[in-house]
């Protein structure tokens, strides 16, 4: 038994969830997050491709060397150099670019329909934490009512005992009752607390900064 730690209290109850969470709070879950950046790389990639469909333009000079044998690489002749602006355009590659853009457009749908997706079982976590916190509030607040009876019941059958006016098997029904009532309360406040971490998971945290800037909450 020298392993085992000492009794304890039951934690204290976790606060209160407050109503009207913003739905931004999600955006600190590291699937929604990823599913983002997957997106924005993605659609980003579609602009890139796009912008292979017109001419480039440099206001700058250039210089370089080209050559169509190895050996002449570093000779004079195959030095180029130009001054002032200059166009370049791949007309001859325009199929080939009409084709990355189709592929870089299904990816960039595709990373669209993941997010969606990923916000969807988002919503559905959230939602689902919060049902399960709003009934077993309930459920606890009544049986903490259950409790105070029972302790009134308790009190009332041992003065009858005590008067003579009653068995004490009365007493110790009362007894039994409210022992079963504070068992099934300790459970309810293990519940609770088990419901406010479940949200806690499905927001991606807390949401005791709900007026900050998601993405300064995400680098905590």
């Amino acid at each position: 038994m020298a392993e085992l730690s000492p009794p304890a209290p039951i934690p204290a109850e976790p606060p209160m969830v407050p109503a009207g969470l913003p739905s931004e709070l999600m955006l600190r879950r590291p699937d929604v997050r990823q599913a983002e950046r997957q997106l924005a790389a993605a659609t980003a990639n579609l602009g890139v491709a796009k912008a292979d469909l017109y001419p480039k333009f440099y206001l700058t000079g250039l210089a370089g060397a080209e050559s169509i044998s190895a050996s002449d690489w570093f000779s004079g002749g195959s030095h180029f150099w130009s001054i002032g602006p200059t166009v370049t355009w791949r007309v001859f590659d325009a199929g080939k670019i009409r084709a990355n853009i189709r592929v870089q457009n299904a990816r960039q749908e595709q990373a669209l329909a993941n997010y969606e997706a990923t916000a969807l079982r988002a919503f559905e976590d959230v939602e689902d934490s919060l049902v399960a916190y709003a009934k077993e509030q309930t459920r606890r607040q009544s049986l903490t009512e259950a409790v105070t009876a029972s302790q009134k019941s308790l009190g009332l059958a041992q003065r009858l005992y005590a008067n003579g006016l009653t068995s004490f098997v009365n007493v110790l029904e009362a007894e039994r009752s409210l022992y079963e009532a504070q068992d099934a309360l300790v459970q309810s406040d293990r519940k609770v607390s088990v419901d406010v971490v479940a949200l806690y998971k499905s927001l991606g945290g807390g949401w005791e900064n709900t007026g900050r800037n998601p993405d300064a909450l995400a680098q905590k």
